[in-house]
């Protein structure tokens, strides 16, 4: 979430065409008590002494040399290691049925046919790492040589036309899906080469001379069905090896041989699942999930190290009394993303029904400077889902289907921005929000009724690439993100009637300055809409909806409370909500 000082945002474009929101704090940002800074401290203070930044780095880069699939070896190696270093007593692996299609590679080459000469190499996995795409089949060793046909971008009928593709590799520019669908099932092609890259993946590092899109050795990896009849296969190409292709057959018809050594396995999908009891309320749970699989360091071996981590200077600080034991239950999860959260959902039925919160860390390690990425908090579903506000943008993953009925307010989006804050005192660390889009595992406990964040960064320009390595992780981010959420997780977990008041007060003078906010500066754009009189509808119902919010947010510290409230706990709490109630109808 990011405001000019005129209250507007700039989006600039930097030289390699990158874009970025340029930042000042919001008016509206949540700030924490004192009595809530005394509590805190200690515990933040803690974690950030007891985070092994280089240990982190080290899960890093053992995690990231994996294609990490559920099932297969790279997946598994991860989730041992993990197991090696947590110390919790609550330690163990759930196992579920996986898809009997877990997928690896060790050789994936293509290359350019040249008669009388060897062969010239284009792509191969020492040097693109992820250019197959997964599901690929393997070919015999010596591999398969096969016409190449370009259908330039390939997602439209009219791109076959004239073009025999029957037994051959196809190159187009659609994505992959699209060129497999087209190309394999329908016209008989045995592989697809796809060049497809959104636009702002970009290899230059922030100010570099920008080079000639030719030049990039960039690629998104992606993957094709798994269909065992037609033993086909994918590549995602890099811009340089698209260039190589096409100059090679802008001068003659040309032949390519495609190499690839995959394995498939059925093996059960693991989830790691660790515990601190706790000593109150131990059937209650605050929870934390990082999913493992994807072969990126950013994404997501930074959520693992740090979780990971994490869970070792928690443990740490409690062993030498520096951090209280948690009221409520601690979880920690390490998880096939999405597919694993639901199954810890309906295996663990009895425990899901008492998760109070819930955090997902996906992507949380990024050395900003080198990915462009900026540390941001999702926010639990409100109204900024719902209704643009040039104040507080969606990123370029885009919006979530979220509907206004479906809204319900929580402390937890400012309990959460307000921890991160304090902890950003202590090196400068820059921390901002974006409205909710969904796409991780916070989505699958959110859809269960607990309330949940995504901790992440994004724009990234390395994204789901082969250059998302270990060298673009940053281990002091990683300790930035563990503190704050072991932190937030403490205080959502330990929290008595003081302290839950105190947090209470909190969110309500958060959502006093937002409501006052949307209130003030969205009338200046009503007024300047070309309908005014129909802005203004539309500029009320965004403010009710902000103060409707609100008043359940404030109102939801019933949940946090760890015991049983007094006679004057309600009162207080209607009291703070009480600035948002909805006016009498006119």
């Amino acid at each position: 979430m990011r405001r000019a000082a005129a209250l507007v945002i700039a989006v600039l474009t930097t030289a390699n065409g990158m874009a970025n929101q340029n930042p000042v704090r919001p008016t509206y940002d949540p700030a924490l008590t004192p009595a809530l800074i005394q509590k805190l401290d200690p515990v933040i203070d803690t974690m950030w002494s007891n985070f092994d930044v280089n240990a982190a780095m080290g899960h890093v880069e053992f995690v990231s040399q994996f294609w990490r699939l559920p099932g297969n070896a790279g997946f598994d190696a991860s989730l041992d290691r993990v197991r090696g270093k947590l110390t919790t007593s609550v330690v163990k692996f759930d196992s579920y049925p996986g898809s009997g299609h877990s997928w690896d590679y060790s050789v994936g080459t293509l290359a350019i046919v040249r008669d009388g000469q060897p062969d010239e190499v284009v792509m191969s996995k020492p040097r693109e790492r992820w250019a197959v795409c997964i599901n690929s089949l393997p070919t015999p060793e010596s591999g398969v040589v096969a016409r190449l046909v370009d259908v330039g971008n390939g997602a439209q009928d009219a791109d076959y036309a004239n073009k025999d593709v029957k037994g051959a590799v196809v190159i187009g520019d659609a994505d992959i899906g699209n060129l497999w669908r087209r190309a394999v099932m329908a016209r008989g092609a045995i592989g697809v080469i796809s060049t497809t890259l959104p636009r702002y993946l970009n290899p230059n590092p922030p100010g570099a001379p920008a080079t000639p899109r030719e030049t990039w050795d960039i690629l998104q990896w992606g993957s094709v069905p798994y269909d065992d009849a037609t033993k086909g296969f994918g590549f995602k190409a890099t811009p340089q090896a698209a260039a190589t292709l096409r100059k090679a057959l802008a001068s003659r018809a040309t032949n390519v041989r495609v190499t690839i050594k995959s394995t498939f396995t059925n093996n059960p999908t693991r989830t790691l699942i660790a515990e601190i009891p706790g000593r109150v309320l131990p059937d209650e749970r605050v929870v934390m999930a990082v999913h493992v699989q994807e072969p990126g360091a950013n994404d997501n071996a930074s959520g693992v190290a740090a979780l990971t981590e994490l869970v070792a200077a928690l443990m740490k600080g409690i062993r030498d009394g520096k951090i209280p034991a948690p009221a409520r239950t601690l979880t920690f999860l390490w998880v096939d993303e999405i597919g694993g959260s639901r199954q810890w959902l309906r295996d663990h039925a009895a425990e899901a029904k008492n998760v109070k919160y819930m955090f997902s860390m996906d992507m949380v390690g990024e050395d900003v400077k080198k990915t462009g990425g900026t540390f941001l908090i999702e926010r639990w579903p409100d109204p900024g889902a719902i209704f643009d506000r040039p104040w507080d943008p969606h990123t370029e993953w885009g919006r979530g289907n979220v509907r206004a009925e479906q809204l319900k307010g929580d402390l937890l989006n400012d309990i959460h921005l307000a921890i991160c804050l304090r902890v950003a005192r202590k090196g400068g660390w820059d921390v901002h929000t974006n409205p909710y889009e969904g796409g991780s595992d916070h989505t699958v406990f959110g859809q269960a009724g607990i309330p949940s964040v995504l901790d992440w960064h994004f724009t990234d320009r390395y994204y789901h690439t082969n250059m998302d390595t270990a060298d673009k992780v940053s281990g002091p981010e990683m300790r930035n993100v563990a503190t704050a959420v072991a932190a937030t997780a403490w205080l959502l977990a330990s929290a008595d009637e003081q302290m839950t008041l105190e947090a209470a007060y909190v969110v309500a003078k958060a959502g006093q300055a937002r409501v006052t906010h949307e209130d003030v500066e969205g009338a200046k754009l009503a007024a300047a809409a070309a309908d005014p009189a129909a802005a203004g509808r539309t500029q009320d119902q965004i403010v009710q909806a902000w103060k409707k919010w609100y008043s359940e947010a404030v109102r939801s510290a019933s949940r946090l409370i760890v015991g049983a409230p007094s006679d004057a706990f309600g009162t207080r709490l209607i009291t703070l909500a009480a600035p948002f109630a909805a006016p009498p109808p006119r």
